[in-house]
């Protein structure tokens, strides 16, 4: 064989492995959808966390199909702002993103984070499987029995139906518009809280 053929052999093989490489990485993916207020304040969190490679923000757990965030916002088609996380498994786990959830919002405030007022903004886990489903009602009976918070914890468990992405302007908007206000004054301060909690 020359080594015109060598080359071109090589090639392929290389070649071949990169795919192989690529599909592996592909199936060893998972993703998790949650609802804690302002999908902007979720979203800026989980962007940080290792194994998380995307988060999407968006909408779930209402009635219409393809809502727009000014119906959302209305509070009439029953949807909650939502991201949803796509993460590797052999990172992070479904758990440590539950833990991290928790920590992230306030879970015992009915329709409500901060300033953020409507149903838009409960607190929910939309599980994609049986398994999530059992992790999560078992994460919360912990936290429950556990008394983590001053009053009852009020976040829903449902299985998530179907989730719709939400506008471009709302996607990476803290990574987009660090300087807006409520970057500032909202999202900053819930990041560098969350940050020494985590390290406690």
């Amino acid at each position: 064989m020359n080594n015109q053929n060598l080359g071109l052999g090589f090639i392929i093989v290389f070649s071949f492995m990169l795919v192989q490489s690529g599909e592996a990485q592909m199936h060893n993916i998972e993703k998790a959808t949650f609802g804690g207020g302002c999908f902007w304040c979720m979203e800026a969190v989980f962007e940080k966390v290792d194994g998380v490679t995307d988060v999407v923000s968006g909408y779930a757990g209402g009635e219409k199909n393809n809502p727009n965030y000014n119906e959302v916002c209305s509070g009439k088609t029953g949807h909650a702002e939502v991201i949803q996380i796509t993460y590797n498994p052999e990172i992070t786990t479904y758990n440590e993103l539950l833990m991290i959830f928790w920590k992230s919002h306030d879970p015992t405030t009915s329709d409500r984070q901060g300033a953020d007022i409507g149903s838009q903004y409960r607190s929910i886990v939309l599980t994609h499987n049986d398994e999530q489903k059992q992790f999560a009602e078992e994460s919360l009976k912990r936290i429950t029995k556990a008394n983590l918070y001053p009053s009852p914890v009020v976040t829903r468990i449902e299985p998530l139906e179907t989730f719709f992405i939400a506008e471009n302007y709302h996607q990476d908007y803290f990574r987009n518009n660090p300087n807006a206000p409520y970057c500032v004054f909202v999202i900053n301060p819930k990041l560098e809280k969350l940050e020494e909690i985590l390290k406690n």
